[in-house]
């Protein structure tokens, strides 16, 4: 085959050195995008800093890990944790609430009330003095969800107001609430008190429970989901049908009825109340909330960083004042920790998005074989042979972007659109026709399985089965997690092409692991290669990958003898073998490895060899700039990524090859021809059906030398169509 890498007037084309091509083999540049595309990312930061708030108090503070020193921390810890679990609901929700405080200092005193004076039970005074919390938060968001008024001010007036009746009930009844210790309950009071499981202070183990029940409802009820759409988006919110005042409203009864919850913890350990309970604390909570991520504009955060954000705040105010630091003292400091906090989450949210889209592209090397020569007339079996002129037309003006097309067991032809639908054309003329099943997606590839049912791969959702009643079932929608990936390969994010093995197994691509599907010509400007073959076994419902690393893995198709699948790798321009069966099974290796285009799906033909649309032809510019990972990356960001690549899907091209991967056949369409971009074919009785993923209609090609009788159903199953 000419080496077509070089043109008349242009250098000779430079390869690249070892030294490139070890660095780009050996640094992996995009392991730096991944992290920060990762949600997680958000919480390293306070994890990051609780681990260097430990290891510099665990160095200041004598006797730092004594058994005493944790439990007394614990116990604080507790508390603050319960009350910033509900803090961090309201300003995820996008609210903020400042009365926290004064309703702690309220409960406080109901609950010495009830449990010195009325001399209730404790398990009769938790609930009340809850739902005193409760009630309080309730008005609160009765004027902020129903009847809008501004969170700050409005908790602003209710702290003032409650610590205002607060301090008057302490200064008329304080001195007579505690006669005596005769308490209902007194063994579980003590518990509530000083009690510990394993080591574990009563009340940071209620916390700790709290905070897995709040991480559930928040990221898996639909609760949950309301408060963070309230939170990103209020109009947006109420235009999805969410009811948002209820949700502000139940945000702020949470808020309310743990800072209840956390005062009776207080209640037990120190019995005691007075004009300074709970003041400041509310500066303490949302430092701890805001430290750990949680963004003040609402929306963006997890219970998991209100929990680190209160370690941290917890262990330096403890701290803090066993170093005996005037409380004014740590007031200053929480200041400063607040202020950082927010400079924090200003900066990283406004930042980090900034920086992932300057690191997350990552261009490698990719050197591609010369490319074969193309010209018309040449001896090359790839020369241009313009043979569509006469291909007839099926559903024009119906279909939009046929990209596969299938035969049926019962001779109808079907073939997905753009908008999700799957037309059946009924056989054996195909004039008549109606929509056989809307997928929710996009259908590429589809094939036919033994009981004539169709197998389709839906981008972005996975493998599907439609039955012969219409019914849509999900087969496969993710595969096992590789426990050394540092992405999320567990996620199908673009099925594309499958076939069927005779044992039932079902085979199918997923081209590409970084991006979403449409995303996909990131991918090419990548050729990073992050495709997958993996493959679907009905016999226990597991799905695996089988070979990773591909290049836009595509195509599939199965050997005639049945012991392999063809794999076509677009952005390589090349065909691999993965074998199923035999002395080989579960090895792969290459097949065709030089095509002068961009392999698509991959069909059987009549006469024991394979079809393989071209959905597009290699460019010697674009060769050149596989070899240059700097440049493409530049050009990423100043050039639309369409405009590297479809100027050259203008041509349509059908190859054929046999068992060797020598090509036999080429059928190529007019550079202004009908049927550019073909992306796949089927034979079925002497002709040949072409579809295209841009494409308004299915072509048909009469081919004169196949068999008549054949059918892609037949070769499979032995039935007949």
């Amino acid at each position: 085959m000419a080496d077509t890498s070089t043109d008349a007037g242009l250098a000779p084309r430079r390869r690249p050195g070892l030294t490139t091509r070890l660095r780009y083999r050996l640094i992996p540049d995009h392991l730096l995008g991944e992290i920060l595309a990762k949600p997680w990312i958000d919480t390293a930061i306070p994890a990051i800093i609780l681990a260097i708030t430990i290891a510099v108090f665990a160095a200041l503070t004598p006797d730092f890990y004594s058994a005493s020193n944790l439990g007394n921390l614990g116990r604080v810890l507790g508390e603050y944790l319960i009350i910033a679990l509900g803090q961090a609901v309201v300003i995820l929700a996008g609210g903020i609430d400042l009365s926290i405080g004064s309703i702690f200092a309220l409960c406080n005193f109901v609950g010495i009330f009830l449990v010195f004076t009325a001399k209730l039970h404790v398990l009769l005074a938790l609930p009340l003095v809850i739902a005193i919390g409760g009630l309080i938060g309730a008005f609160n968001g009765y004027l902020i969800g129903y009847l809008r008024l501004r969170a700050f001010l409005t908790t602003l007036v209710t702290l003032i107001i409650v610590r205002s009746i607060t301090d008057i009930l302490v200064v008329r009844y304080g001195s007579s609430l505690i006669t005596d210790f005769d308490i209902n309950g007194i063994d579980l009071f003590d518990w509530f008190a000083d009690g510990s499981v394993f080591g574990l202070a009563s009340s940071a183990l209620v916390a700790l429970g709290l905070a897995v029940i709040f991480h559930v409802v928040l990221s898996r009820t639909r609760f949950g989901w309301h408060v963070a759409a309230v939170g990103g988006s209020r109009r947006s919110a109420f235009n999805a049908g969410i009811k948002v005042r209820r949700t502000v409203f139940l945000t702020y009864v949470i808020s309310g009825a743990t800072t209840g919850a956390a005062a009776f913890f207080y209640v037990t350990r120190l019995s005691a109340t007075g004009s300074s309970t709970g003041v400041g604390l509310e500066m303490i909570i949302i430092t701890s909330v805001i430290l750990g991520g949680i963004s003040l504009g609402g929306g963006r955060g997890s219970i998991l960083k209100a929990v680190l954000g209160t370690l941290v705040v917890v262990i330096i105010t403890f701290s803090l004042l066993r170093l005996g630091l005037a409380s004014g003292g740590s007031s200053v400091v929480l200041g400063a920790i607040l202020l950082l906090a927010v400079v924090i989450d200003i900066r990283w949210n406004k930042n980090r998005h900034k920086l992932l889209n300057r690191t997350y592209a990552s261009p490698t090397l990719l050197e591609m074989p010369p490319m074969p020569d193309i010209a018309e007339g040449s001896s090359s079996p790839y020369a241009r042979r313009n043979r569509l002129d006469d291909v007839e037309v099926i559903g024009k003006g119906v279909l939009d972007g046929p990209e596969d097309i299938i035969i049926d067991d019962e001779g109808n032809l079907f073939a997905g659109t753009r908008k999700g639908e799957i037309y059946r054309f009924f056989g054996p003329d195909f004039k008549e026709f109606e929509v056989f099943a809307h997928t929710g997606g996009r259908p590429f590839g589809i094939t036919v399985d033994r009981d004539g049912s169709i197998l389709c791969c839906v981008a972005g959702a996975g493998l599907y089965r439609i039955t012969k009643d219409r019914e849509i079932i999900a087969l496969s929608t993710q595969t096992q997690r590789s426990l050394t990936s540092i992405k999320d390969d567990s996620r199908v994010r673009m099925a594309d092409d499958l076939d069927v093995a005779p044992d039932g197994r079902i085979f199918y691509t997923d081209p590409i692991g970084r991006y979403d599907a449409s995303e996909w010509l990131s991918d090419a400007l990548e050729g990073r290669g992050t495709g997958r073959l993996l493959c679907f076994d009905p016999a226990d419902g597991s799905t695996k990958t089988l070979q990773k690393g591909l290049l836009f893995a595509n195509g599939v198709c199965l050997t005639h003898d049945g012991q392999a699948m063809l794999v076509a790798e677009t952005w390589g321009a090349k065909i691999g073998k993965y074998w199923i069966a035999g002395p080989k099974k579960g090895t792969w290796e290459p097949f065709i490895t030089d095509l002068p285009g961009y392999p698509d799906n991959i069909n059987r033909a009549s006469d024991g060899t394979y079809w393989v649309a071209l959905v597009g032809m290699r460019s010697k510019a674009f060769d050149l700039a596989l070899e240059m990972p700097g440049f493409r990356k530049r050009m990423i960001r100043r050039v639309a990524p369409d405009n590297w690549l479809f100027p050259n899907t203008g041509t349509g091209c059908i190859l054929k090859f046999d068992e060797q991967g020598n090509t036999i056949e080429s059928y190529w369409d007019r550079p202004d021809g009908a049927w550019p971009q073909i992306t796949s074919m089927c034979e079925h009785k002497g002709r040949l059906f072409l579809g295209g993923v841009i494409n308004d209609r299915v072509g048909v090609l009469t081919l004169e030398t196949a068999d008549p009788d054949w059918t892609q159903y037949e070769s499979y199953w032995g039935g007949k169509a």
